[in-house]
């Protein structure tokens, strides 16, 4: 292996200009630092390279064999370059990011469609997934941020920004109507027929620990993968259903759901960014992040 690879820099660019004084001028250095940068790569590969001809120089057999491979090297390194430079400007690349059902329609969605109408050519992918699963393949390295609900277990090297406000909710349709503009005791909560998200979601989670420390347990009689799922459900009065208020807004808003009312208020939650300080941001996910800090600046004016 030549020792210093700048020789072979210099053979490219003499054998592709047949001469000494423009591959100079090219690569910005003096005519004898070319000669000299030649010779010695004539002989730390043994051979002749380059012979004179009338109009400067041109490749012997075994310059012509060494150039062949050397141009392919060349060729892949200005196409890395330019590929390099187009994902530096947003024209070519990925993202991926991970969401919940809930962090991505109440919240990422719209930005992403701002994002997709700026810089058309990157490829986004949305891991859909519940907040353990995004913290977990955030840390892997598989997604450059996610967008999570609280809680989440705080874990060294994960950043997280609050970006906005959620309000976990009991509805029910027409079948409990008894239980309307009745401000009613946690405990009532164990007589109810209720309907919840699986154990290994964030939501179900705190809803569990909010109650456990009420001295209430909440024992489903459905317990199902989606939010939207359980407004469903809710509206066909299979149960009470527990749920962030976003995905109930419009039935409530309708009145074909209600919100049940309790002497003690369930805390909010939050919707946080997170990122990976061991793992460096892609530019199209910095230019994203941009989006949608100029967004929240925007909002909060």
């Amino acid at each position: 292996m030549v020792s210093n690879l700048e020789y072979y820099k210099v053979f490219y660019y003499v054998a592709k200009c047949r001469s000494l004084t423009a591959a100079a001028s090219q690569l910005s250095i003096s005519q004898p630092a070319v000669s000299q940068s030649i010779k010695l790569l004539e002989r730390e590969v043994g051979t002749k390279l380059f012979v004179r001809a009338s109009k400067g120089v041109k490749l012997t057999a075994e310059g012509e064999l060494l150039f062949s491979y050397v141009a392919e090297g060349y060729g892949q390194i200005e196409q890395g370059e330019k590929k390099l430079a187009q994902m530096l400007d947003l024209e070519l690349g990925e993202l991926h990011i991970g969401a919940s059902d809930m962090t991505l329609r109440f919240y990422l969605l719209p930005y992403l469609e701002q994002f997709h109408e700026k810089y058309p050519k990157i490829r986004v992918t949305v891991s859909n997934a519940p907040t353990p699963e995004t913290i977990r393949s955030l840390r892997a390295g598989m997604i450059d941020f996610g967008v999570v609900s609280t809680p989440f277990e705080e874990t060294a090297g994960i950043r997280a920004v609050k970006v906005r406000e959620i309000e976990d909710v009991f509805v029910a349709g027409l079948k409990f109507m008894a239980y309307k503009n009745k401000m009613l005791d946690l405990q009532e909560l164990e007589k109810l027929p209720l309907i919840s998200l699986e154990k290994n979601t964030s939501t179900r989670r705190y809803m569990d620990a909010f109650l456990i420390n009420n001295g209430v347990e909440m024992r489903p009689e459905f317990e199902l993968a989606t939010s939207g799922m359980i407004v469903q459900f809710a509206l066909r009065n299979l149960g009470v259903g527990c749920v962030v208020k976003d995905f109930a807004a419009e039935a409530l808003e309708s009145g074909k759901l209600f919100e049940l009312r309790f002497n003690k208020i369930i805390p909010r939650r939050t919707f946080c960014l997170v990122t990976d300080s061991r793992n460096p941001l892609s530019a199209a996910g910095r230019k994203l992040l941009e989006l949608i800090s100029i967004g929240e600046d925007s909002a909060a004016e």
